[in-house]
């Protein structure tokens, strides 16, 4: 299997691209016995395309970087000699990027992977429901790709590694999206009752995928200037029906059972994640809070990054999405004098063991403050900045890196707000608003009044802050070239990351993107 996987990010790289100098190694063509071959399992291979899945998707540097360092959820504020990185960081919140930053090119690259890895498996003699799979996580990179790039680069199965990779755009790329996901509906496995079809492509990840393809149709189209269908906005209104009345889906007891290391079994809400086996089997999620942590915290982290005042400023005290003390579980620290541990970390902190206040690395008090710069000198550079916790660590396995936290990619309440959301651009406000204070009401805020699209838009925000969903959403309600803190009104050319030069060079059906 490890040999596998190592063929399939190589051979990946190479019909994501075209020529490269890896083409010349292979002799310009792989072989099947070099991606697997025939007689390979497809059991194993279909794997192998989860697996694919976890470097972009869950480390700390690729479409979650992407999705939320663009925006006003996070920055990575320069502190002194750390997260300096020749300043890569800071263009990402900044809007300042060029096609050479290696994020975005990584980003671009490990999505390619996986949608190479899931086309490659379809000339294996794959089972019904295994081509449904694999052609679903096809269409759900592709959909990334879209998202960031707008150009979508795709072979068939078995095309030749030294021909050039076509590429669709824009709402090509959408509407091959939409007509593949439609396919493989029919041989794709229910979500049972017992939730054990959550960490595979199932039915009602398809129908989501499908939401978020309708509902963002006019933003693909136009994304300065999105407009919305009432066709395609009920088609998510009739989509969302049927996963409410499937009646397998409520609201978790605590919001935080949907990230923590049991969260396979605690959550009542997530639709599709990724399976993380704790100590065995696992993607870099904890990359995503040891960015977070202090030196001092527990687990140790790497001082990092924050979020803004004002986007923290967005919640009430008694919405429990703003932060609570969780349970730590076997392993963990007691926490003996309940401390705020996931959420959002703000103010002095403290020993979770022993409750004692914690220190920088100066002696100066560990106080985070809600003042942040992109760069940040002085005496304040291990304070400055409000510290969020999505994942409750896991303190068994952190150490080795396999921990258990299943990763999120889909969740109910996502499909309580894509309903309300269509429902409001239909102008049926009445309708909308029982739907968005189910979710306010579920996580201790009070319920509204009214809804608008802008409070709408800052609900999502509160829900599902730091699970790579905020840049679309804003770019879908025309926020996202808006100043926000540390970053200024900005050019429309933002609105799609540059294709990564490396690109560029090895793949002539590729084209620059606006303004790069």
């Amino acid at each position: 299997m490890k040999n596998i996987k190592i063929l399939f990010l190589v051979s990946g790289i190479l019909l994501w691209t075209g020529c490269t100098k890896l083409d010349e190694k292979l002799k310009g063509e792989a072989t099947d016995t070099q991606v697997g071959g025939s007689g390979g399992s497809a059991e194993a291979l279909l794997k192998g395309v989860y697996n694919s899945m976890r470097l972009p998707y869950q480390s700390n540097d690729q479409v979650f970087a992407l999705s939320e360092m663009s925006t006003d959820e996070l920055i990575a504020p320069t502190r002194g000699g750390d997260w300096d990185d020749n300043g890569v960081w800071r263009v990402i919140h900044s809007h300042q990027w060029d096609g050479d930053n290696i994020h975005i090119r990584d980003a671009f690259n490990n999505l390619g992977g996986v949608v190479y890895t899931a086309t490659n498996i379809l000339q294996f003699n794959p089972s019904a429901q295994q081509a449904a799979e694999a052609r679903f996580l096809r269409a759900f990179a592709m959909f990334s790709v879209l998202d960031l790039f707008d150009q979508v680069p795709y072979r068939d199965p078995g095309e030749k590694v030294t021909q050039a990779a076509r590429v669709r755009v824009g709402t090509e790329a959408l509407d091959y999206i939409i007509t593949e996901v439609n396919d493989v509906m029919t041989n794709l496995p229910d979500v049972a009752t017992a939730k054990n079809n959550i960490t595979k492509a199932n039915k009602d990840a398809a129908r989501m995928l499908l939401m978020k393809c309708y509902l963002n149709k006019g933003v693909f189209a136009n994304r300065a200037a999105p407009t919305f269908d009432n066709a395609d906005l009920a088609k998510v209104v009739t989509l969302a029906d049927e996963i409410i009345n499937s009646g397998r889906y409520t609201f978790s007891t605590n919001y935080f059972d949907n990230f923590s290391p049991n969260n396979g079994s605690l959550s009542k809400e997530n639709i599709f994640t990724a399976e993380n086996q704790g100590g065995v089997d696992a993607g870099g999620l904890n990359s995503i809070w040891h960015t977070v942590m202090h030196y001092n915290q527990s687990p140790p982290g790497w001082n990092g990054w924050t979020t803004l005042s004002d986007f923290y400023g967005k919640f009430t005290a008694g919405d429990v999405r703003r932060g609570v003390a969780y349970p730590t579980g076997t392993g963990g620290p007691a926490n003996p004098g309940k401390r705020i541990n996931v959420g959002f970390l703000i103010g002095q902190q403290y020993n979770l063991t022993t409750d004692a206040p914690l220190q920088d690395r100066t002696g100066a008090p560990l106080v985070f403050t809600p003042e942040v710069n992109s760069i940040e000198t002085g005496a304040n550079l291990e304070v400055t900045g409000i510290r969020v916790l999505k994942y409750s660590p896991d303190y068994v396995n952190d150490g080795n890196g396999k921990v258990d936290n299943d990763f999120v990619y889909y969740r109910y309440p996502d499909v309580l707000l894509m309903k309300a959301e269509a429902l409001l651009r239909q102008n049926n406000a009445g309708a909308a608003l029982p739907l968005v204070n189910q979710v306010r009401v579920a996580r201790g805020a009070a319920p509204m009044a009214a809804v608008t699209l802008d409070q709408l838009l800052d609900e999502r925000g509160r829900e599902f802050y730091w699970e790579s969903s905020r840049r679309l959403d804003l770019i879908r309600f025309g926020k996202f070239l808006q100043p926000w803190q540390e970053k200024p009104t900005d050019d429309p050319r933002n609105l799609i990351f540059p294709i990564p030069s490396q690109q560029l060079a090895v793949n002539s059906n590729l084209k620059k993107n606006p303004g790069y």
